[in-house]
């Protein structure tokens, strides 16, 4: 893994856990808030796969009830399809965990460190001007209505476009696959198209640095 898209999923995970002062953080409160996203990412894993487990219980029960009954028997298997995507999404979240020891190990060199502890900086010192783009690019939605790995996708985007320097097509790019890994299905097109808005709305404005 390159080291700033190393750099991006780490800032993603801690910055949930970010302290009041981020300015202060140093590498050992970096290491101590990407355990506690771990902890948090593992209970979603857990939830999860523990939502899909009943949902697949009770579809079968129901088709085991109802095997005369067409209308139930369909209703049972969309209960079992409903699980079923449930369990991919678990799986998929799972798939991402499983890395993350890699990624608090080579946290340790220097290069993606320093970019994390930028990206974080970046979204919290920024966070305000931040927030006010990506609200005018949404349509129909409200960022604080957005789910929390959405906001820090897309905010964690902004801050690379915007204050630090980096492409456009590069940072859009980037938060489009952080989206694949840790958002919904539908959640990379949804953060594709507010970031080509915001990135539009930057264009605009001149932003100090």
């Amino acid at each position: 893994m390159q080291p700033r898209r190393m750099a991006r999923e780490l800032a993603l995970l801690s910055i949930s856990q970010m302290p009041n002062s981020p300015e202060r953080l140093d590498t050992q409160q970096l290491n101590n808030l990407v355990l506690a996203a771990v902890r948090t990412l593992t209970g979603e894993i857990q939830e999860a796969l523990e939502t899909a487990a009943a949902e697949l219980k009770r579809g079968s029960d129901r088709i085991l009830e109802s095997e005369t009954r067409a209308t139930d028997v369909r209703s049972a298997r969309a209960m079992v399809t409903d699980a079923i995507e449930l369990t991919e999404k678990a799986i998929n979240h799972l798939g991402s965990a499983v890395e993350i020891p890699e990624i608090v190990q080579l946290s340790n060199t220097a290069e993606v460190r320093s970019y994390t502890l930028e990206i974080i900086k970046a979204v919290s010192r920024r966070q305000l001007e931040i927030d006010q783009m990506l609200n005018q690019s949404l349509k129909d939605w409200q960022l604080k209505r957005l789910p929390r790995i959405d906001r820090d996708i897309l905010r964690m985007a902004v801050a690379e476009i915007a204050f630090l320097g980096i492409p456009d097509r590069v940072a859009i790019n980037e938060a489009v696959e952080l989206a694949k890994r840790y958002s919904d299905e539908e959640g990379h097109r949804f953060i594709n198209g507010v970031l080509r808005r915001a990135n539009d709305l930057i264009k605009t404005q001149a932003l100090p640095q």
